[in-house]
Formats: structure tokens, C-alpha cells, sequence
């Protein structure tokens, strides 16, 4: 990590200073991705076990985890271990169960009533990462919020280990949350077969969850395809942005950022501190922690593209936070509350000494999957509400199209649509002949 004086820099400095790390080659990496997903729409079952092999060393004989996996697997695991998965679940489901949206009714009373149902999205495609770490936690924050909206279908991707398997944790927590469908497949090619399915794979409507470089790129690109599938948002490398002030602990703060680098060698992490002391101190303490670290290969990639910046004031941290609109934002300051009216980008903020981003990863049971590249701009974390559709109804009676008809109809005149014109109108002339049919 280098620190960055921000007074000092001009301003296209200062946007260079902020951005994210790129993927190398990003034209080469969606003609890649491009390519793959064709090949998948064309080939299905076939194209999918070659990419296996190809890209993850695995030679699979079946892409979907068998009864007996999911026995194995629970004959594997600890009831302690057990235990934990249950009680995360809990506190996931606890958080998610009070944002479950209500049938809402808005009644003028002048004969018109509108109101807003929701329905399950019908298919949905969850997509854990591998790699070198079982991501149970990411499972759940997905999982869970499927089972309280009651999708009727839920398809798991995971990428299997050099074995061929799934972690046995990751099978007995999907089954309870409800999920049986497990598929051996990671990358862009698990969300290829999710889009568009093949012989083995379920095609969903929905694909959910975060992803490297390429499985983001894979979400985007089949979201644009009329024949693919919509996704929940731009979750790709992780990445944390810590403000803190001269009282700050240099031990938790440097925690915090290590804890966001070992995620992988593409993440991000950033310290905005008005103190130079505490720039100075938190990046020996980070180069103290990181030896005992066991990831510390990706953490040291992810902290070459990382930085300290020292600022003014707290309030000049706030606002290169608005611009950054990082995923997690830690507030390690004095008064930290005082300054939430003041953050208009975030993915999810976590408020002083005692409140590490490791909580929200597992336990506080708000969703820890976020928007990641400045998309928090735009985007909100996963809740319950994106595995749902809305259906918005309308009723009106022979009081309601009197009492609105008219306005309807200078409206259509004003946009020149008579056709729209005439469906009010007719029905207006049949109430004046009492004339009406249904």
C-alpha cells in the first residue's frame, strides 16, 4: 500500500487514485466470455463438461451432486458444525423476514383502487464461488432470502474441488435452506448454464450471486440476451473503504483492511484518515499482520493496488466516499452516527471499533451480498425483494372512469394516441345509456 497525500494531487490524479483495479485485456475477456456462452447455448451438456475439464482440472461423469453426495455429505459434517450453519441461518432469516413486503392498497375514494402484489420469481439460479474457500456464507445470504420469498425453484452452482465434490458443508446447508438442485459448475460457464440450461441444468429466470472478473462478465452479458436470464446486480471483486480518525485503533483498522484483501488478488481496499500518524502506524501494523496470514500471497496482489489517502477533515472523507461508493464503508471515527446523513454511496456501513465488515460477512444477518465498482451509486445489497415481482392491479367502477375518464382522454389527445381515446370513451357514452355489458 502507498499513502497518498490528496491535497497534493491534481485532479486527474485524484480519479486515478480511485479507481478499481482492471481485469488485463477486458476486450479479450468478453470475446472470451461471448464465445463460451455460444458455445454452451449450442453444445449444453457437452460444452460444459469440456470447460470443466478445461478450466478447473475436473473430468466430472454427472454435473449434478447425487442423493448419495448429499448423504456423504451429511454423514461427514459435525453437529457443531451443524449447529452454526443453523444458527447463521437464523439470524439471516430473522433480518430478511422483516423487509417481506406487504400487499398495499391505496383506495381514493372517488371508485378507483390500486394496489401492488408480489409473486416468487419462478426459477432462480444461485451461483457460490469456489475457489480456495468454501463460501458457505454466501450460500446463505443467497439461499435464504429464495426460501422466505418462496421461489418454487432453486438451482445451486458451485465449482466442484479437484476431486470432483462439493464441500460437504456447502451440500448440508443448501439442503436447509431448501435447496437440492446442485450443480458442479463454476465460472462464466455455471452462469451460462443457468441462462440458458442444457440436458443436465435447469434454465432459471434469475441468476444471483458474486463472481471474479469473468463470472461478472459472464451475469452481464447473458442480462442482455432476450433468451438469457436477468441478474440481481454487479457483484464482482470485494472491496472495503475504512475512514478513520487520529483515535482510531491502528489494530482493528489494519485488520479490516487485510480481512477485505485475502478475498482475492483482485480486490480493493482503501484508508481515508485526516491523521498522518495514524497512515504511518496503520501501515507497519498491516505489514505485521499479513506475515501469520495464510492467504497472504492474494493479500499482497490485492494491497498493490490499494492505498492510504490522508485528507483534511473527516467531512472531505465522507465525500470521496460519494465518489468511490464503495461496497462496505467502515467508519472507525469519533460520533461515527453523526455522520450517516452525509453518505449517499454505500453498499452497507459499519459503525465503529466494534463492528468489523467479518460480522456482516456472517452474522448481523443483513445481506452481505453487495455492489461492487462504484455501483452502490445505483445499486442496493440483496434483499428478499429481488427474488420477487411485482403485479401492480387497477379496479375501476362506473364512479371511477366518470370521475377520471376525462382527464385520461385530454392526456391520449395531448399524445395523439386516439385508440386509447376511444377505450375510455366508449364506455363513457355506455353509462350515459345505462348500456353496459360485462
Amino acid at each position: 500500500m502507498d499513502i497518498i497525500q490528496w491535497d497534493k494531487l491534481k485532479a486527474s490524479d485524484r480519479l486515478q487514485a480511485l479507481k478499481r483495479p482492471v481485469a488485463a485485456n477486458r476486450a479479450q475477456m468478453r470475446k472470451t466470455v461471448s464465445e463460451m456462452l455460444a458455445n454452451i447455448k449450442e453444445k449444453g451438456d457437452r460444452a460444459l463438461f469440456a470447460y470443466t475439464e478445461a478450466l478447473d482440472g475436473v473430468k466430472l461423469e454427472k454435473l449434478r451432486v447425487s442423493e448419495s453426495e448429499f448423504s456423504d455429505a451429511s454423514a461427514i459434517v459435525t453437529d457443531d458444525e451443524i449447529r452454526l450453519v443453523k444458527a447463521a441461518i437464523e439470524r439471516i432469516q430473522n433480518y430478511h423476514q422483516a423487509f417481506l413486503p406487504e400487499v398495499k392498497i391505496i383506495d381514493t375514494q372517488d371508485g378507483v383502487v390500486c394496489k401492488k402484489l408480489t409473486r416468487p420469481v419462478n426459477a432462480v439460479g444461485l451461483y457460490v464461488p469456489g475457489g480456495s474457500a468454501p463460501l458457505i456464507s454466501t450460500l446463505m445470504m443467497l439461499a435464504v432470502p429464495a426460501l422466505l420469498a418462496k421461489c418454487p425453484h432453486k438451482v445451486l452452482s458451485t465449482p466442484p474441488n479437484k476431486k470432483g465434490r462439493v464441500h460437504p458443508l456447502l451440500l448440508v446447508a443448501a439442503e436447509l435452506c431448501g435447496i437440492k438442485e446442485v450443480y458442479k459448475l463454476g465460472g462464466a460457464q455455471a452462469i451460462a448454464a443457468m441462462a440458458y440450461g442444457s440436458e443436465s441444468v435447469r434454465k432459471v429466470n434469475k441468476i444471483y450471486g458474486p463472481g471474479n472478473a469473468w463470472v461478472t462478465e459472464g451475469k452481464v452479458l447473458v442480462s442482455q440476451d432476450p433468451e438469457g436470464a436477468a441478474i440481481d446486480l454487479p457483484a464482482g471483486p470485494s472491496e472495503v473503504l475504512v475512514i478513520a480518525d487520529a483515535m482510531a485503533n491502528i489494530t482493528f483498522v489494519a485488520a479490516d483492511l487485510l480481512a477485505q484483501a485475502e478475498h482475492g488478488p483482485d480486490s480493493q481496499v482503501i484508508l481515508i484518515t485526516n491523521s498522518v500518524q495514524l497512515a504511518n502506524d496503520v501501515l507497519s501494523e498491516v505489514e505485521r499482520q499479513r506475515k501469520n496470514l495464510s492467504r497472504d500471497n492474494i493479500t499482497q496482489q490485492a494491497l498493490s493496488h490499494s492505498h492510504i489517502i490522508v485528507v483534511g477533515s473527516i467531512e472531505e472523507a465522507i465525500e470521496i466516499n460519494n465518489i468511490y461508493a464503495p461496497e462496505h464503508l467502515i467508519l472507525q471515527v469519533e460520533n461515527a452516527e453523526e455522520y450517516l446523513p452525509s453518505i449517499t454511496a454505500a453498499g452497507a456501513v459499519f459503525i465503529g471499533a466494534w463492528t468489523p465488515e467479518a460480522l456482516g460477512d456472517y452474522v448481523t444477518g443483513s445481506n452481505h451480498v453487495l455492489p461492487t465498482y462504484g455501483h452502490a451509486k445505483s445499486y442496493s445489497g440483496l434483499s428478499v425483494e429481488d427474488f420477487m415481482v411485482s403485479i401492480s392491479v387497477q379496479m375501476a367502477s362506473e364512479k371511477g372512469i366518470q370521475s377520471i375518464g376525462a382527464l385520461a382522454m385530454a392526456l391520449a389527445d395531448i399524445e395523439g394516441l386516439d385508440a386509447h381515446k376511444m377505450a375510455v370513451k366508449v364506455r363513457l357514452e355506455a353509462l350515459e345509456v345505462q348500456n353496459v355489458r360485462y
